[in-house]
């Protein structure tokens, strides 16, 4: 196994200083906006992440299980797509994981002889140590360069390490964590960092049932709660924060017209909070906006890759039909 890595661990120490002040940055942006608000990308620190492996378990939380129905069962469909052109290529994951999807067409790419280097990228280095250390004992005649951080920074990064052909994966319904207009701009991106003959294949979750999607946000046993309740803490523990997490509740709704599945904390009291000696005031029942997972109908996917530039190839499906991996070509 070749395994060169850009995590956490080879940062120098202003990097990591730079991290944290970022992080800093964009919570009191957030919180002096209006509605307050903080960014879900953040939600992903050490207890975050073992708190998102336990929702991706959850009976509740279809996407893992569909999107896990095409990467075990329509593994040959996806590769064959990727092999199409058969010359050598990077596999670049933005926002990685554990890999636990990727890993099936991993293995089958490699049963085929096929000649590439996994690239995963994700924001936590916690997570790509994890998903490093499965491969090399799973995997070890693959390929590895893994890169810390946000997604065009490290893709710009990837493209810069080899002229092969790009093939990139954006999968779980990342997508869907961007408003409309946000994911246009993000697709348009993506698209001017690639090349003619690059592949992108996205998942997106699809409209479906109203009470499907608001059970899978908003589960029971409160998993999903403590996983937005996290952040806060995150912020106490990295920032110097007194936020009280006992003082806030997870609240989900789903709008089913425009596909619109919001998270929020609802403040319970009038309260204060202070970070860096900044005080950020909340009256009782004012929300603080947390995530949102778009939903989007087979029209809208392709109507957003033919706006962003790229030429739809195929749409690969879940056996419910209520997940799709739409795979996109540069021209």
């Amino acid at each position: 196994m070749i395994l060169q890595s850009y995590k956490t661990t080879n940062n120098t120490d202003n990097q990591i200083e730079n991290a944290i002040d970022q992080f800093r940055s964009d919570v009191l942006e957030g919180l002096r906006s209006t509605p307050k608000t903080l960014h879900s990308k953040y939600f992903y620190d050490k207890i975050g992440d073992s708190l998102f492996q336990k929702i991706m378990a959850m009976p509740e939380y279809y996407l893992t299980n569909c999107e896990m129905d095409i990467f075990q069962n329509r593994t040959n469909d996806l590769a064959e797509i990727i092999l199409e052109r058969d010359t050598t290529f990077d596999l670049i994951e933005l926002g990685a994981g554990d890999g636990t999807k990727s890993a099936f067409l991993l293995q089958h790419l490699l049963a085929r002889e096929a000649n590439f280097t996994y690239m995963p990228i994700d924001i936590s280095a916690n997570i790509l140590t994890v998903l490093e250390n499965k491969l090399n004992e799973d995997l070890p005649e693959l390929n590895i360069t893994s890169l810390q951080g946000d997604y065009f920074d490290m893709l710009e990064k990837a493209t810069t390490l080899s002229s092969r052909r790009k093939v990139v994966l954006f999968l779980g319904s990342n997508i869907g964590n961007m408003e409309k207009e946000e994911a246009l701009t993000f697709c348009q991106s993506l698209h001017n960092q690639l090349s003619a003959g690059d592949i992108v294949i996205m998942g997106f979750d699809l409209k479906k049932n109203p009470q499907i999607i608001l059970d899978a946000y908003n589960d029971k046993s409160g998993i999903t709660a403590a996983f937005n309740l996290n952040l806060l803490s995150r912020i106490n523990r990295e920032l110097g924060a007194d936020f009280i997490s006992e003082n806030f509740q997870h609240y989900e709704n789903y709008n089913p017209l425009n596909g619109d599945c919001r998270s929020y904390l609802i403040s319970l009291e009038d309260q204060t909070v202070t970070i860096k000696g900044e005080v950020f005031h909340f009256e009782k029942d004012e929300v603080i906006s947390m995530e949102l997972s778009q939903k989007y109908s087979l029209e809208e996917c392709e109507f957003l890759a033919k706006s962003s530039g790229f030429t739809p190839l195929k749409n690969i499906m879940d056996s419910k039909s209520w997940f799709t991996d739409m795979a996109w070509l540069v021209v």
